[in-house]
């Protein structure tokens, strides 16, 4: 028994060693990465200094309690001619045991609250934007700035499905990341349009709930530039693993100028709503969208998701009454929650393109088109 038991203490103490080792090197990312991300941001530093300070008070806590134990076992052991004590209860021994760990508690509770005062401080930002998860993209809308759009997954599509080498950003790649100028407090209203996401950047110490019908607030305050990527962190359906988030942080001056491009592609595409398109025009431009947008639940030739998602390819929608298919696109389907209203999520030009690809595309050879003031006529009538 004696013998069983000191191989349990040798088992214990080499596990304890493991740990205290791991502790000892979890500051070395590229070889461990077992310890949390530091950030690069003040608050994600101060976050992660607080979380070293509690594990070092965890480590020396467990090295007093495991130490008296161990102690006490092996040096009263039975076989030494130890003989149990016989005691009731020890008034001095209740009140210090109560008074240490509340001491304790009391010196952890000072930086934590410090902490958690600037995680949730909010206010004085110099820049507002909406962050709006959708299924399964992300909609960021800078506030007074009249620029917003959508950030969709970029990685190609051989990459999923195996046929080509998967590069070492594999599922988080976007076509439009979220910019932000470096040294500006930049506040995220956070929300969603249909079931609830999570905005999660690590290196930014940020993570919020989107959730529709309410709106969270964080910030974040990025002193170098860099891209810094993240994922969304709530099951929010099928292709939750695909939702990535990238964030780039650029100079002022570099943000300016990005910020006055993005304003002007913007004044571009309103004015191409009054523009008269032809039908290789449409259908070239509607191809791009469906393969971006739509090509994720009805698949890339049409055919959709037997049980799931319809097929575009012969659909009583592609071939019938083309304001029922505008319906469909603009204001989705109350009957199938899975399809979602994409009157807000894309521009004119883009329902009218792909609405034109859907009917003359897969077998369809409807033979009509649409054109964005369409769109806009039908969006104005409803």
């Amino acid at each position: 028994m004696l013998t069983l038991f000191r191989k349990y203490c040798s088992s214990l103490f080499a596990v304890l060693l493991c740990f205290g080792v791991s502790a000892v090197y979890a500051d070395i990312g590229d070889r461990w990465h077992t310890n949390m991300t530091e950030g690069v941001t003040p608050v994600s530093r101060q976050i992660y200094s607080l979380h070293m300070d509690i594990f070092w008070w965890c480590v020396a806590i467990g090295v007093v309690v495991f130490g008296v134990m161990f102690y006490t076992m092996i040096a009263h052991r039975k076989s030494r001619g130890a003989e149990a004590a016989n005691f009731h209860e020890s008034t001095a021994l209740e009140i210090l045991w109560t008074i240490i760990p509340f001491v304790i508690l009391i010196i952890m509770a000072v930086p934590a609250t410090s902490t958690l005062i600037k995680i949730y401080d909010t206010k004085e930002a110099d820049l507002d934007i909406v962050i709006t998860g959708y299924q399964w993209k992300w909609k960021y809308e800078y506030l007074n700035k009249d620029v917003s759009y959508f950030s969709n997954l970029s990685t190609p599509d051989d990459e999923i499905h195996n046929l080509a080498e998967k590069n070492p950003n594999y599922l988080l790649e976007v076509d439009e990341p979220l910019v932000i100028p470096t040294n500006k407090k930049v506040r995220f209203l956070i929300t969603a349009n249909d079931v609830i996401h999570a905005w999660w950047v690590p290196a930014l110490a940020v993570k919020k709930d989107a959730i529709p019908g309410f709106i969270n607030e964080t910030w974040t305050y990025v002193e170098e530039p860099g891209i810094y990527r993240g994922q969304c962190a709530e099951l929010c359906g099928k292709n939750h693993g695909f939702m990535p988030i990238v964030v780039e942080a650029k100079p002022e001056a570099e943000y300016l100028a990005w910020l006055e491009d993005k304003q002007a592609t913007a004044a571009k595409l309103r004015e191409l709503t009054e523009k008269t398109f032809t039908f290789e025009e449409l259908m070239t431009m509607g191809e791009e969208v469906y393969q971006t947008t739509c090509a994720p639940c009805h698949q890339a030739n049409g055919q959709g998701v037997p049980g799931a998602f319809p097929a575009i390819a012969g659909s009583a929608v592609a071939t019938g009454d083309i304001a029922q298919h505008m319906n469909m696109v603009v204001f989705g389907s109350r009957k199938n929650p899975a399809m979602q209203a994409f009157g807000e999520q894309l521009s004119e030009v883009k329902i009218a393109s792909v609405i034109t690809y859907q009917r003359n595309s897969f077998g369809n050879n409807m033979g009509d088109s649409l054109q964005p003031i369409d769109i806009l006529n039908f969006k104005e009538s409803k």
